[in-house]
């Protein structure tokens, strides 16, 4: 059984930023992810919708960098480029379908802007924390099963992608995963108190019961008309569009689709679209009619994000506070993942606080 100071459960911002800060501190550990890819619910996709280096953000997509420092500060650190997510011009809001849309105008007086976005796609981020690590301590195709207490000890059992299992044994663990994914999915020897479990399961997971549509275009036409690209509809089915163009000039509207998981799959992705692209065209008139292609990302189909709580739709995710972990646990498993932070939880900007905020205490633990 191999033996790390510290290993660490999932390979999105949390748990590639945890792997950073220690590595950058000297200490040793190992990296295991799900899927067979790392970034989680940062995502990048081509005009196809196809996974790819650079493209549209199928997950997150901008962040705000007045307030969303933590976030702000990584990207400066490592040294990725931004651009300001498009806002010029009026907005559009549609309330039934028996009125016709409206047109506002908004008034642009800020001396920088509110929200920005990666070059490239925020799939730039995930690019640039991995290139800071060792190609040697991170390992895809690998799940987390089971975590035993042995005395001062974890053993982690892990899943490859063949069905053949292995265990590590570690000091600490990271679990950089939403907490409906750990209740689902880890068993615990011994298991957690009932109050902790009950918790992990009612908080919502970030992104998972979303599904977003996207039009692509060969240019963006709705900026020649003076508008934003932005728009809120309560007619359907999308419910908050938003100018989505790369930072390449690949022109593009994605939209919220605003009905549940569950009636999605019954509807199907095919009407869906084709409902979606004639609201376009209602909203943002007859360009918007003829897409060069169309796709939908639905997190809800996505099982290293979504668990059968968060089909139903959930409410906002609560600022973590007090503990997530009883007595048994706390001092050897840290808990990292936006939904476990203290600021911004159910944003890229919230996994980087938690994940700083768990190694820190870690190495601070250490030392003492």
């Amino acid at each position: 059984m191999k033996y790390f100071p510290v290993v660490i459960i999932g390979g999105g911002v949390a748990g590639l930023n945890a792997a950073r800060l220690l590595h950058r501190a000297g200490v040793d550990f190992a990296l295991f992810e799900a899927r067979d890819r790392l970034g989680g619910r940062v995502l990048s996709a081509n005009q196809e919708g196809e996974p790819a280096e650079k493209g549209f953000d199928l997950g997150a997509s901008w962040f705000w960098p007045r307030t969303q420092l933590p976030l702000r500060d990584l990207v400066n650190e490592l040294g990725l480029e931004t651009f300001p997510q498009y806002s010029e011009g009026d907005v559009i809001f549609h309330r039934m379908s028996r009125e016709l849309p409206r047109r506002f105008s908004v008034a642009h007086d800020q001396p920088e802007p509110e929200a920005l976005r990666l070059a490239g796609g925020n799939y730039a981020l995930i690019s640039a924390l991995a290139a800071t690590l060792p190609l040697s301590s991170v390992h895809c195709h690998t799940r987390l099963s089971r975590v035993e207490r042995d005395g001062q000890r974890v053993i982690s059992t892990l899943t490859q992608k063949d069905g053949s299992a292995f265990q590590v044994a570690s000091s600490h663990l990271i679990l950089a995963l939403p907490p409906r994914l750990i209740a689902a999915h880890i068993a615990f020897s011994p298991s957690p108190d009932p109050r902790t479990l009950q918790r992990w399961k009612k908080t919502p997971t970030w992104m998972a019961p979303h599904a977003k549509f996207f039009a692509v275009y060969p240019r963006p036409f709705w900026r020649e008309a003076g508008l934003s690209g932005s728009a809120q509809s309560m007619a359907g089915p999308l419910v908050e569009i938003h100018d989505a163009t790369t930072s390449s000039g690949e022109a593009a509207l994605m939209g919220f689709i605003g009905m549940p998981a569950a009636q999605r799959k019954k509807v199907g992705q095919q009407a869906i679209m084709s409902a979606s692209t004639e609201q376009l065209k209602r909203l943002f008139g007859e360009q918007a009619s003829a897409p060069l292609q169309v796709f939908i990302k639905d997190w809800a189909d996505d099982p290293f994000t979504s668990t059968s709580e968060d089909e139903i739709g959930s409410g906002p995710i609560e600022a973590g506070c007090g503990d997530w972990f009883d007595s048994e646990w706390r001092h050897v498993i840290s808990l990292a993942g936006s939904e476990f932070s203290q600021t911004e939880p159910g944003f890229l900007s919230g996994a980087v606080a938690s994940s700083l905020h768990a190694v820190t205490a870690m190495l601070s633990k250490r030392q003492s």
